[in-house]
């Protein structure tokens, strides 16, 4: 009976270094993961032969077919464009605007969103394409 155990000890796991582990993992995907920016609404970007590729903006502007202006999930009217713009640009100053415009979208309404961010001090604007495949 000298070499036997007794029944009463029981052998636990411990399982504190593996939730150790499991929350650093946890904390890293979540640090580096990439939040995608969407603008709020689909639009068919018009095609283009040459472009130039650009980073991602911080600042997102969409176009609908019917005129509606898109900034950050949330439909804008003309009139406060500028202030919503402003606002985003204050956030981040070394950001840059991006216009995704359909392509059914009336060209007016793009001038006017471009002579918006300038009034709110944006000067890094670009006008998202589709490139041909």
């Amino acid at each position: 009976m000298a070499g036997r155990r007794k029944v009463d000890d029981k052998e636990e796991i411990n399982m504190t270094p593996m939730l150790d582990i499991v929350f650093i993992m946890l904390i890293f995907f979540i640090v580096t993961a990439t939040f995608i920016k969407e603008t709020g609404v689909d639009v068919t970007k018009p095609t283009a032969e040459t472009a130039d590729l650009k980073k991602l903006a911080n600042i997102l502007v969409a176009i609908s077919d019917k005129g509606e202006i898109w900034v950050e999930g949330r439909q804008v009217e003309l009139g406060a464009v500028q202030s919503v713009i402003a606002r985003l640009y204050a956030e981040n100053p070394k950001g840059s605007l991006s216009i995704q415009a359909d392509e059914e979208a009336p060209g007016y309404h793009i001038v006017d969103v471009i002579e918006e961010a300038k009034a709110a001090g944006v000067n890094k604007i670009s006008v998202s394409l589709e490139l041909p495949q």
